[in-house]
């Protein structure tokens, strides 16, 4: 059985358990301690009472029994008369009744059982005792023994557990609720999306939390913004010399070597793009609007733009389907997953491969390069961030294109993992939901 993972329910059903055990022992010890011996106690009083009148039924004159009888239902609700045939045995499930006959049997010094009443008297116990060389009937009403414990236990532990589980429940509900405004107003500033300020109420823990967490999330909202405007401005005072380099390159003499010039040309068109990658990283790419799109389609595009270049690719495609994307975000996905397979998949063909499941659209990119080792598959991730003998800068590389993929599905609710490939290689799984919103 898979255990709870939520908050909720765990807290939730460990306070119920605890206090419904609570409950049970509770139930147990009252039952056995205090209900038990009353029960006997009165079974006892009973059955004294029950021989007490027999035997002075049978010394009475028979004149005087009339009036006997008559005060001892009135005052006791015991009726006598003669046994003058047997009753049908009855099982008696009531615990009152068998301390009953436990009592009439320790006094008698024989078996004395409670029958059910005649069929003209149906909601009548009857004992049979003898007394001399006759025997008496004693009977009793079922109401005598209105008193019942089972039951009486039984709905008290109903009613606790319903009371317990209720209030467990709501007070558990009153805990988490504001854990999971925090939650998902942390999940919306990792969606880049605009934060709202929680409303600061309840418990002092709780607003004092919900207090700080407003104003880290307005820092980093800040910081984020500063950081945009921080590289927008470097990359507008690191183009504008870098322009004027490019342009004193192509104004150099015909005689100046062509080589270190290339070089150089190199070396600016390299700058370029890095200081581009960093922009497109600094700016959180902010999310479209979604449309339904053609995945085969898309794909497609992409896989022969790329094939133009020279690239050796494997497009699968398989029970492809409409999937709601931002078109322009996933182009940039599967262009720098599909780039960085052929890059560094060696000289065999990169397997692209797309099907869809009920609740999710699943793109894997496969490449036969000299793979990632496990303990660097999430940091490769980050900006920069390189793996000695598989990245260089020969390659061509800047290290900011799986950390512009990663922020890209962070912000859609897309997954994408990265997993060893049978025979060698890398596989790129990106799974995207059918439905906006289901990360």
């Amino acid at each position: 059985m898979a255990r709870p993972h939520s908050l909720f329910t765990r807290t939730g059903s460990t306070l119920t358990l605890a206090m419904l055990v609570f409950l049970a022992l509770s139930v147990a010890v009252v039952f056995h301690y205090i209900l038990i011996p009353v029960s006997k106690r009165a079974a006892d009083d009973l059955a004294t009472l029950m021989l007490l009148a027999a035997q002075t039924w049978v010394e009475l004159p028979p004149v005087t029994r009339p009036d006997f009888e008559r005060e001892l239902l009135e005052e006791y609700d015991l009726k006598l008369t003669l046994a003058e045939d047997s009753l049908p045995y009855t099982d008696n499930l009531l615990p009152y009744l068998r301390f009953l006959e436990e009592s009439l049997t320790r006094r008698l010094g024989e078996p004395v059982p409670i029958r059910a009443g005649p069929p003209d008297t149906t909601k009548w116990f009857c004992v049979d005792i003898p007394m001399g060389n006759r025997t008496i009937r004693v009977s009793f009403p079922h109401a005598r023994i209105g008193a019942r414990p089972p039951l009486a236990a039984l709905l008290v532990a109903i009613a606790g557990a319903l009371v317990i589980l209720f209030t467990s429940l709501l007070l558990v509900r009153r805990l988490t609720r504001p854990l999971a405004r925090l939650a998902t107003a942390a999940a919306q500033i990792g969606r880049g999306d605009a934060f709202v300020p929680l409303p600061e109420t309840g418990p002092r823990e709780i607003a004092v939390l919900t207090q700080r967490f407003n104003r880290m999330a307005a820092q980093i909202s800040e910081l984020l913004t500063n950081r945009t405007t921080l590289f927008a401005g470097i990359s507008h005072d690191l183009r504008t010399p870098i322009t004027r380099m490019q342009l004193a390159l192509e104004m150099l003499p015909e005689g100046t070597d062509r080589e270190l010039v290339d070089r150089l040309r190199q070396d600016l068109e390299e700058m370029n793009r890095l200081i581009s990658d960093t922009l497109d990283l600094a700016r959180g790419l902010e999310p479209h609007a979604a449309e339904l799109v053609d995945l085969r389609e898309l794909i497609d595009g992409i896989v022969t733009g790329i094939r133009q270049g020279g690239a050796a690719i494997e497009w699968l495609p398989a029970a492809c389907c409409y999937c709601p994307v931002d078109t322009l975000a996933l182009q940039r996905v599967l262009t720098n997953l599909i780039d960085n397979a052929v890059r560094y998949g060696g000289e065999r063909p990169v397997e692209v491969h797309c099907h869809c499941e009920a609740a999710a659209a699943v793109i894997r990119v496969l490449d036969r390069g000299p793979g990632i080792p496990e303990q660097e598959r999430d940091r490769v991730f980050l900006p920069f961030h390189r793996i000695e003998g598989s990245r260089s800068r020969r390659t061509g590389g800047s290290g900011l294109g799986l950390a512009i993929t990663r922020q890209l599905c962070d912000v859609h609710g897309w997954e994408i993992r990265l997993l060893p490939r049978t025979g060698g290689g890398t596989e790129v799984c990106l799974r995207i939901p059918l439905q906006p919103g289901d990360a």
